[in-house]
């Protein structure tokens, strides 16, 4: 059911998936879990957005040096998440879903001009890799960066499916070397790309007939409660 709402959210959005999955399972599972079985999800889901957004090299060119600097800095920060408490880690992600839905709810970063894009794409690719390598969730720098950039919405949601796919393949490969993968969880996170698949095609088919902008806010609230939530528990 988790990963079906999560599938729903960015089907609709474009954005969310990890934040919605990963919100609703830690407060029912510990948190390590959570981050671990949200990684063949969002590659999956994030890569068939990706390709049926089409203009790929381009986009790769464009958003080079963010690809780069997310997929190396998440590569490292994998390692630490094995060594994080279960309360620790609980706090980084209910911090990382309360930053998320408020940048997305309150801020609109001033536009951002060409001869400091290069400096923006390493210092947010950077940020995004730290955030993701403990959290498996990392949109928020990329929205960011490119609410900034006033990007289309379609070229938003190929910029998002493009650097939340390359982020994943750090982020699978990485905690399968420091041993956060085992091969049950591993496979259950396989298993699950079908709900979120499924809910992507519901949401996709709500967001024509839905007011985008409304359910957006909606859920962004609904984040920041799950959010605020989590920290309650690991302070708790």
């Amino acid at each position: 059911m988790a990963f079906l709402i999560a599938g729903m959210v960015k089907g609709t959005i474009g954005i969310g998936m990890p934040t919605a999955a990963i919100g609703m399972l830690s407060q029912v599972i510990d948190a390590k879990t959570a981050v671990a079985l949200v990684v063949f999800p969002t590659f999956i889901s994030n890569a068939w957005q990706m390709f049926r957004a089409g203009d790929l090299l381009r986009a790769l060119k464009t958003y080079r040096y963010f690809a780069v600097s997310l997929t190396v800095v998440l590569w490292f920060t994998t390692s630490l998440t094995a060594s994080v408490s279960q309360e620790g880690l609980l706090l980084i992600i209910g911090g990382v879903v309360v930053a998320f839905s408020l940048v997305s709810l309150l801020l609109k970063p001033p536009p951002l001009p060409d001869r400091f894009d290069t400096v923006a794409q390493i210092l947010c690719g950077a940020v995004a890799g730290i955030i993701g390598g403990l959290t498996s969730v990392w949109a928020a720098p990329i929205v960011i960066y490119l609410m900034g950039r006033r990007v289309a919405p379609d070229e938003f949601i190929r910029a998002t499916g493009l650097l939340i796919t390359m982020g994943a393949v750090p982020l699978v490969l990485g905690f399968w070397y420091h041993g956060i993968f085992d091969g049950p969880t591993m496979t259950l996170s396989i298993a699950l790309v079908i709900p979120a698949l499924i809910g992507f095609q519901v949401g996709e088919a709500l967001r024509k007939r839905l007011p985008v902008e409304r359910f957006q806010s909606a859920v962004l609230i609904v984040f920041l409660l799950m959010g605020l939530n989590i920290i309650r528990r690991a302070l708790m």
